[in-house]
């Protein structure tokens, strides 16, 4: 019983819009896999077209750099799913995914993705949209890199990613934090470049960290020292 409750597509996003009956018979179709904190799951340019949803845990979509510096793109959580490219233009994979975390996934074939997708307008167009919001977000990374030094690119990373706090109105926060080197893949940089950033903002008083959370004390100030830099350059 433990082990069918665990193997539900019921939280997974893509399929909210399914009756339970329906879901059941996509689960049905689904191959089943743990994976440990670390461990690959896909590998770029693998010929593996199965569509993955993230059960429970979550996963890092990632790739490299010539010289070897890892470049991470997304981390999905559970109720999210990848793999959807290769299932649908039938070519290799275009990035690495391996586990953030312990995770349980659903493997599903791209021929039954791709009756899923024909049958149902709703996961079609929920499809389509995911798409154009990788498109849109890549399209800032790369005006980000080709227009900001490191420092702003952390800068706007913090910004892009910090969430009103709760407690103190006017004040934003980032919690968890991602560790030095995720914000060093995700904006193309070192870690110890980012050790300096943080630490050159917590000097100014314009952060403070409390364990896994960093406080943006004055958003707009951020925002105001990244455009500055900018204008210098």
């Amino acid at each position: 019983m433990a082990q069918e409750t665990t193997h539900s597509l019921t939280g997974i996003r893509l399929l909210e819009t399914l009756s339970a009956d329906e879901i059941k018979q996509v689960e049905k179709l689904c191959g089943w896999q743990s994976y440990k904190a670390g461990e690959e799951i896909l590998t770029q340019n693998s010929d593996s077209m199965d569509v993955y949803f993230v059960v429970s845990g979550a996963v890092q979509v990632v790739s490299y750099s010539f010289t070897g510096r890892e470049i991470a793109y997304a981390v999905i959580d559970a109720g999210g799913y990848f793999g959807e490219l290769a299932a649908i233009d039938q070519k290799p994979r275009s990035t690495n995914v391996k586990a953030a975390k312990k995770c349980l996934l659903a493997t599903l074939s791209p021929q039954a993705f791709e009756q899923i997708v024909r049958k149902h307008g709703d996961v079609a167009w929920a499809v389509m949209n995911k798409l154009a919001r990788i498109i849109r977000s890549n399209d800032e990374r790369i005006m980000d890199l080709s227009t900001l030094d490191a420092h702003q690119r952390i800068f706007q990373e913090l910004l892009r990613i910090c969430e009103p706090d709760p407690v103190t109105p006017g004040r934003w926060m980032i919690y968890p934090l991602p560790t030095q080197h995720d914000i060093a893949s995700l904006v193309s940089t070192t870690r110890e470049t980012v050790a300096r950033a943080l630490s050159s903002l917590t000097s100014s008083g314009l952060v403070q960290r409390k364990g896994r959370t960093l406080y943006i004390m004055d958003k707009d100030q951020l925002s105001d020292l990244t455009s500055q830099l900018s204008n210098k350059g």
